[in-house]
């Protein structure tokens, strides 16, 4: 499995996270306390890291990542009561726009979320396939 360490020490870090501050607070006080535990743990992370937006080769645009850990997994997080399809796809729109290859939806609703995106691209074609 790609990242399955780094993965599973992220998920193990947001559950620290939503188990000492439970639901209720605003998606920043939830990202900053992610992000502490993170660097806790000694993992490479950024906070609201600009990243730059892709149409065929060439930069069209860019957004504001709420985490990226080792350059390697973009962190989309969350503080709603559950998870809609458009939040997976908001996710799914990052890895494609920016070819990295694994996603982390983490949401800190009442029951605690987790959502795995992977981004499997095809060198000899230039396609990218996306998959849970």
């Amino acid at each position: 499995m790609i990242h399955e360490k780094l993965t599973k020490e992220i998920i193990s870090a947001f559950y620290e996270v939503h188990n000492t501050l439970g639901f209720g607070f605003l998606e920043q006080v939830y990202q900053n306390a992610l992000y502490k535990e993170l660097l806790r743990r000694g993992l490479f992370c950024q906070s609201q890291k600009e990243m730059e937006v892709y149409y065929k080769g060439e930069m069209v645009g860019r957004y504001i990542a709420d985490i990226v850990v080792n350059d390697e997994i973009i962190l989309e997080l969350k503080a709603v009561t559950t998870l809609r399809p458009e939040h997976e796809w908001q996710l799914v729109n990052y890895l494609k726009a920016t070819g990295l290859e694994v996603g982390l939806l983490l949401n800190f609703g009442v029951a605690a979320e987790v959502k795995r995106k992977i981004n499997t691209s095809f060198l000899n074609r230039g396609i990218r396939v996306i998959r849970a």
